[in-house]
């Protein structure tokens, strides 16, 4: 989910080192891959505070169909959910991810940065949780320099 992406109007999707990076299954619709990208970047919009930057189907529908297990450590008792299948199909991967991030409560914190051109996923690290940009050096400089000219 980068910013050149957006910027360019171009999907990463669409090139062979992206795709291997996601380690999709051969028979992976990449429609609904994109629906399953577009769904989860509205959603950290959310997070950070923002609307929507376009329609896009609730993460939660999608995240339902995921085949998820419930897998119990026979050392520790420990349980968590993963995929139900092997190779395990994205879907299954981004549910599993929820759900961990889910119980660590870092999910709040997972957003997309609020430029309109950049919606990059990022991790905010910041103190109160307030974090606007995925890069204080780029997005947030940007954003602050138009504020500045703007006056």
């Amino acid at each position: 989910m980068r910013a050149a992406g957006l910027s360019r109007r171009a999907d990463t999707l669409e090139s062979p080192e992206a795709r291997a990076g996601l380690r999709l299954a051969a028979d992976e619709d990449f429609t609904a891959v994109r629906e399953l990208r577009e769904s989860l970047r509205a959603t950290l919009l959310a997070h950070a505070g923002h609307a929507p930057h376009g329609p896009v189907t609730p993460l939660g529908t999608l995240l339902a169909a995921a085949p998820l297990v419930v897998v119990v450590s026979a050392e520790d008792s420990s349980a968590s959910l993963r995929p139900a299948a092997d190779p395990a199909p994205l879907l299954a991967r981004v549910a599993a991810a929820v759900a961990e991030a889910l119980t660590a409560g870092t999910w709040q914190r997972l957003k997309a940065c609020e430029a309109a051109d950049c919606h990059w996923a990022y991790y905010d690290r910041s103190p109160a949780g307030r974090g606007r940009w995925c890069s204080m050096q780029v997005c947030g400089a940007r954003a602050k320099m138009r504020r500045y000219r703007a006056k």
